[in-house]
This record gives C-alpha cells, sequence and structure tokens, in this order.
C-alpha cells in the first residue's frame, strides 16, 4: 500500500515525535511514507523537512544544528527558516544562493507532541483536533509513545473496540465470565464518531477494581484521521482521558502517541508511573502482540476477507474514511452488546 493512501488523509494532522524527544539534534521520522526531520533551530523555530538535501540527496536527519540553521553533513549547505537555503560553503561572497530550499511541512507543538501536516500550506484547515485542544492545560499526567506491527485501521479498530478485551487482557481488564447488557450508541460527527456506552458503572477487571470508582458514563471518540480517545465520568466529580493518537509510518507499521489527562483527582504523575503504569504496559504489550500476529497472517492470506456483524459498528466508519469502502451492516447506529 506504500504510496497509495487515500488523498484525503494528507489534509490532517498526525503526531510526529515526542517533544522531549527533539533536543539539539535533528531526528528522523517518517508519516504516511514520507521521511521527514524534524529540527529545533537555535532561534527556537520547529522544523518538518523532507529528509534529503536538495543538492546530493543525503538525509538531513544526519546533519547538525548550528547557529545559522540546519547543516547537511556533506557539503555544509544549511537551511534556516521554512527549510530555506541561506549558506553553501565555498560559494564566493558575491556569488548568488541556489534558489532551492528543503521542502517543507506544516509542524505544531502542543500538549507535549509535535504534529506534522503533509498538505501543502494554507490548502487545508490549520486546527489540531479539538479532543486535543480542548484538553484542561496541566491536566496531562501521562505521556508515552511505541509502534505496532499493524495497518492503521487495524490500530484504531483495536483501541476503539472494547469487545477483545476479555480475551486479549483476560482480567486485567474485563473477565469473559461476567459480562453485562450495554447499550452501545454511535453518533458521527463533523470529523468523525463518538460511541457513548451505557449501564455499565464498573468493569469486572482488576485494573477497575484497584484503580477506579462507579463512573457515570463512558465515551469513545475517534478525529479524523487518527486521534481517539476513551473519557470516564466518574461520580465522585472527576474525569479520566486517555488519548492514543495513530500515525503510520507504513502499510504494516504504525506509531502510537499515547497520554492520560486526569481532572478533579489527586493523581500525581510519579504515583501513576509506579502503581498504573506495570499494568497499562502490559495491556499495550497485549495488544501489540495480538496486531502483529494478525499482520503477519494477513501476509499468510492476502486474498481473505473480514467477517463483520453489527457489534464491529467502529470498523465501518474507520475504513469509509482510510479506504474509501464501508462495511454493509445493519442500519441503526444503537447496538446492545454484553460487556
Amino acid at each position: 500500500m506504500s504510496g497509495q493512501w487515500n488523498p484525503a488523509v494528507y489534509a490532517y494532522w498526525f503526531v510526529a515525535a515526542c517533544s522531549a524527544d527533539l533536543r539539539q539534534k535533528p531526528i528522523a521520522v517518517t508519516v504516511l511514507d514520507k521521511p521527514l526531520t524534524l529540527v529545533r533551530l537555535q532561534s527556537g523555530e520547529l522544523l518538518a523537512l523532507e529528509d534529503r538535501c536538495p543538492h546530493r540527496q543525503v538525509p538531513l536527519s544526519q546533519g547538525q544544528v548550528t547557529a545559522e540553521g540546519l547543516q547537511c553533513p556533506y557539503h555544509g549547505w544549511t537551511f534556516g527558516s521554512g527549510g530555506r537555503c541561506i549558506k553553501v560553503p565555498g560559494l564566493p561572497l558575491q556569488a548568488c544562493l541556489p534558489q532551492v530550499g528543503a521542502r517543507a511541512f506544516d509542524v505544531k507543538e502542543f500538549d507535549g507532541l509535535i504534529w506534522v501536516r503533509l498538505a501543502r500550506h494554507g490548502h487545508v484547515e490549520s486546527d489540531l483536533p479539538k479532543l486535543v485542544t480542548d484538553l484542561p492545560t496541566g491536566s496531562r499526567r501521562f505521556l508515552w509513545q511505541t509502534s505496532w506491527s499493524s495497518f492503521i485501521v487495524n490500530a484504531l479498530e483495536n483501541f476503539l473496540d472494547p469487545l477483545h478485551t476479555h480475551f486479549v487482557h483476560p482480567g486485567l481488564v474485563r473477565k469473559d465470565t461476567q459480562r453485562h447488557s450495554v447499550e452501545a450508541v454511535l453518533t458521527e460527527t463533523a470529523d468523525g464518531f463518538v460511541v457513548d456506552y451505557r449501564g455499565q458503572v464498573q468493569q469486572s477487571g482488576i485494573l477497575y477494581r484497584l484503580f477506579e470508582s462507579p463512573r457515570i458514563s463512558e465515551r469513545a471518540y475517534y478525529t479524523h484521521a487518527g486521534s481517539t480517545q476513551i473519557e470516564y465520568c466518574y461520580q465522585d466529580g472527576s474525569i479520566v482521558r486517555i488519548s492514543l493518537h495513530f500515525t503510520p509510518q507504513s502499510a504494516d507499521v504504525t506509531h502510537v502517541f499515547a497520554t492520560m489527562h486526569i481532572e478533579n483527582r489527586w493523581a500525581p504523575a510519579w504515583l501513576l508511573r509506579l502503581l498504573v503504569w506495570p499494568f497499562l504496559k502490559r495491556v499495550a504489550s497485549q495488544d501489540a502482540h495480538m496486531l502483529a500476529l494478525q499482520t503477519q497472517n494477513l501476509h499468510r492470506f492476502p486474498d481473505a476477507c473480514y467477517a463483520s456483524t453489527e457489534l464491529d459498528q467502529v470498523r465501518r466508519y474507520i475504513e469509509k474514511f482510510w479506504l474509501d469502502t464501508e462495511i454493509k451492516l445493519p442500519s441503526g447506529n444503537s447496538i446492545t452488546l454484553y460487556l
């Protein structure tokens, strides 16, 4: 699928890196099969450039940041604001600089993450997803990054699908022997969908028993192209929002950037890392393992088709955007399932 993404995805923002990972040296990332280098100039300006020097095509991510800009490691060509070439060592002072530059892409920094967009400047709306920008300042308690061997659609479905948790995370998230009737109501939005799960005040797994309390609501969000969030509102007035941002490197590799935001509850970051993180890490590793098995088997059976029921309601909307196809399921966005 390399190079064959739905053209619509290029108009959207994807997380390329954690802010803490970009320091004095440029870093190499790949988004939608496009090799990029991220660099923070000494002026503080953040750049996302195509990872090649236009002179002899050497990767700029192997260069260094100087007082003037990003310097190519081969001949020292230097690129400044917007990727413009500002220096060619060895060129006579009176000579004109070449009218070339490193191709630049839109880039933003927000909530500890660096976001990029591959569409050309000014052709699309410039806002990050509202489920990100609406998060209260200072509520983030956790930020983590990993990579899954998975196609983006399968990775998104995994996070938004509660029905796998009884088997992939038995006892941790839910128990298969303690299911209860839940109503799932999906509502389409201008940029994705929202699913409200009604009738599940508590969960059967150890994570709930150790760290949660009775809930008022549980809601899942999906925003084009790769941002998701699970929101838990509790009877004591606290709110927990777990956000996962999915960025395709290729058809078989998806980077995952996770944050946890907590409101109205005493939950220092150090305590979460000490007590909660070992459980969350286990859940993430179980998902990564299952998705890797799925990817391997899709290569073994490249012509296989998915079978779906009304329980797979989120998949149809994810596929509609990413693949420009739609799974045919019974009409109606409200279903009953046993969680």
